[in-house]
């Protein structure tokens, strides 16, 4: 799943490329790339058309574009998706859900979606905090790139969870934008198991691994994001290469970056986990 480098990558794009444009079409291809537009497909072209795309912004992994009109598009990525700014000409792509054209008659807005489990849809902008989000965003906390993030209140809703680490690290209403593969990192740069109880953290190792969460992503927004696969691309389709840097995640049975000590993986809620045995052992018990 694509996290908060991966997100803002595409928001900057859709920033640059669509904002100030006034949609003059949209096509929905399939109808799973709006289902979460409950009102169904037709009603989401209809509002869409004769709209001004606005500031495209971002909250975590939540990626959305104001509305002139008072609402947002809201987009989901999910495992494979695209947002893509291509020429009104180049070939449709294998996977093209939705093509939004413009008024201008220039680059058109498609999104791509290989395993449809993305997909775009209107939603309502409510004022949570003093911040504008769309209604389904509402209930996800701050990032740590966010200028009102609050360090200090981020580590202390950390540790009063009574659960793993990486549990607490990965939940979106605690602290938005860290994934799988952001936790692993931050982890190993931190020396923390993710099976360590959040609560027995001290407030500053807490401080510590919410500091290198942060930097570890903002190193892989520096590189254009994590891409293993063609899936994961800007909106120019460019791939992003922080892949090359990372120091545990996807290396299992290769030398820790730090002591040589082989990475290991380790199942975690379907997923996998990786860290090194001797810089982040187990907790114990």
């Amino acid at each position: 799943m694509p996290e908060l480098p991966e997100v803002e990558v595409v928001r900057r794009g859709l920033h640059e490329h669509v904002a100030g444009r006034t949609v003059d079409s949209v096509e929905v291809l399939h109808p799973r790339a709006i289902r979460r537009h409950l009102p169904g497909a037709a009603d989401f072209a209809v509002r869409l058309t004769g709209q001004r795309l606005e500031a495209a912004r971002r909250r975590g992994k939540y990626l959305w574009v104001d509305l002139s009109g008072g609402d947002a598009m809201l987009a989901h990525l999910g495992m494979s998706g695209q947002m893509l700014v291509q020429p009104v000409d180049a070939p449709d792509e294998k996977h093209l859900r939705v093509r939004v054209r413009f008024a201008d008659g220039g680059p058109e807005l498609r999104f791509v979606d290989q395993r449809t489990f993305g997909g775009l849809a209107l939603a309502e902008i409510v004022e949570v905090d003093g911040a504008r989000l769309p209604r389904p965003v509402a209930h996800i906390a701050r990032d740590p790139m966010d200028p009102a993030f609050d360090p200090d209140a981020a580590v202390a809703a950390l540790r009063r969870r009574r659960t793993e680490v990486k549990r607490a690290l990965l939940d979106q209403t605690l602290v938005s934008g860290v994934g799988n593969i952001y936790a692993d990192e931050a982890l190993w740069r931190a020396r923390l198991h993710g099976l360590r109880p959040a609560d027995k953290l001290t407030r500053a190792k807490a401080a510590e691994l919410l500091a290198h969460a942060t930097q570890v992503m903002l190193e892989a927004l520096g590189e254009g994001g994590t891409s293993f696969d063609a899936l994961y691309v800007n909106v120019n389709g460019q791939s992003g290469y922080f892949d090359r840097s990372l120091a545990v995640y996807g290396r299992e049975n290769e030398p820790c970056r730090r002591c040589g000590t082989a990475v290991r993986r380790e199942p975690f809620m379907n997923r996998s986990s990786y860290s090194c045995p001797r810089c982040q052992p187990r907790p114990r018990g």
